[in-house]
């Protein structure tokens, strides 16, 4: 069983590198990652709306709900690399990094088309959208 279940939305260009980026250094599969536009995802998860999944990224630590940079700095901290997003949990640094997260959030799509040219996956099967094609 692992560690954490990582919800994410696999339309997003930025989060579908972040999450591959976090299967290469999960080693030892202590993340399940599951991609909130899945065919089967309602069947498997029906007590998670994907609208609110979609608006904040979302994880589960055996059965306990977290949301935002706490899903971050767990996936991170569960493959090693924990103290990049550390200080974002810090006392005084973590309500300005949790503000700019919920700013940045519902601005993925466009933030993404900015910095890789490609606003949404076109086709994204199991978490490998394809950024060759930069089409906003």
């Amino acid at each position: 069983m692992a560690d954490l279940t990582l919800f994410y939305d696999g339309n997003c260009p930025l989060c579908v590198n972040e999450i591959n980026h976090l299967k290469r250094l999960d080693q030892k599969q202590r993340i399940a990652f599951e991609d909130i536009h899945a065919e089967n995802f309602t069947s498997r998860y029906p007590d998670i709306d994907r609208d609110d999944a979609s608006a904040i990224l979302m994880g589960d630590v055996h059965g306990q709900r977290i949301r935002g940079l706490d899903v971050t700095h767990r996936a991170w901290s569960l493959v090693g690399r924990g103290w990049i997003t550390a200080p974002l949990r810090w006392p005084l640094i973590r309500p300005v990094a949790d503000r700019v997260y919920l700013w940045f959030a519902p601005r993925r799509y466009r933030i993404s088309g900015w910095l890789t040219g490609r606003q949404r996956c076109q086709s994204c099967e199991g978490g490998q959208c394809d950024l060759s094609d930069k089409k906003p």
